[in-house]
């Protein structure tokens, strides 16, 4: 099997694992945002810490990475709540699609902080998926959905931009499990003292979902970083996308949600999106010889 091929296989798998997620927060319930929050970076942190002791090397930063994690941890903290509030209040599926903003987002960031170049090719792309987000969105008066829609936008910038921290610190040769421990050690620290003033008791079905959530969230933060380290992101990043067929699915079945026609058109416009931007990065849309890599 090639390394492309595993690459494919870990990040497919990773959508799966997040799309699991994203069922088990809903299926916990009416809970605070914040309180699922904890739950979810809590199993992820002793997981990482688990990898970290297993690999050896401690917990010693590269130099430089220290604000790099601080920031990568804010938004990553910002994103989860931004997603999880709009995983409780969309259709599955529309909560999925918008968090998956992120990396049109990346491509932005990347572009004002690590002073990587943008095409104008890749500006149109970007446009078009932003466009279809407000399809998702549909900022109107009469949307009741509007507030949790902008959540689950908001979620996705964050994100975006949590990745350009990840991906700073990947070319200054921090640790992924490193990463993975830092943040969740970071959000579990912040929203500790809401959970103790503002503790909502829960049922032991709806901690086992949260537990599962955590379960599933490191699945797919493991999976998807080792799928980067089989493949380019140019190369398999478009196969992520994959989450929204099984949230679509799960949605429908535990739940039956129904995303609408406008909605669907959103889809339809950021995956094409993100179908054009793998081909345009792949050099396969007419990009110059001395352009592709």
């Amino acid at each position: 099997m090639s390394n492309r091929t595993k690459g494919i296989l870990c990040i497919i798998a990773s959508a799966f694992c997040f799309a699991l997620m994203s069922t088990f927060v809903r299926l916990s319930g009416d809970l605070p945002s914040v309180q699922k929050s904890f739950f979810r970076n809590f199993v992820a942190m002793f997981i990482a810490l688990a990898v970290l002791l297993k690999e050896g090397g401690g917990l010693k930063l590269q130099k430089g990475c220290l604000p790099l994690h601080l920031l990568r941890s804010i938004a990553g903290t910002l994103g989860i709540l931004g997603n999880f509030y709009a995983v409780d209040h969309l259709v599955l599926s529309n909560a999925s699609m918008l968090n998956k903003m992120s990396p049109f987002f990346v491509l932005v960031f990347s572009y004002f902080i690590l002073k990587e170049k943008l095409k104008p090719t890749q500006v149109v792309i970007v446009a078009v998926a932003f466009l279809g987000s407000l399809f998702i969105i549909k900022p109107v008066p009469t949307n009741l959905d509007v507030l949790p829609s902008l959540a689950g936008f908001f979620g996705g910038l964050c994100a975006g931009f949590a990745y350009t921290m990840v991906r700073a610190m990947g070319l200054k040769g921090e640790r992924g499990a490193l990463i993975v421990f830092f943040f969740s050690a970071f959000s579990c620290a912040v929203t500790l003292p809401y959970l103790i003033l503002r503790f909502t008791p829960m049922t032991g079905y709806q901690l086992a979902m949260l537990l599962c959530a955590g379960l599933s969230a490191a699945g797919g933060q493991f999976t998807i970083t080792k799928a980067y380290t089989f493949a380019p992101a140019r190369e398999v990043s478009v196969y992520d996308y994959t989450q929204i067929i099984f949230t679509t699915v799960i949605g429908y079945l535990l739940f039956r949600q129904k995303a609408d026609a406008w909605s669907i058109l959103g889809y339809a416009l950021i995956i094409g999106a993100a179908v054009v931007m793998f081909l345009y990065n792949n050099g396969k849309l007419g990009r110059p010889a001395k352009e592709r890599t």
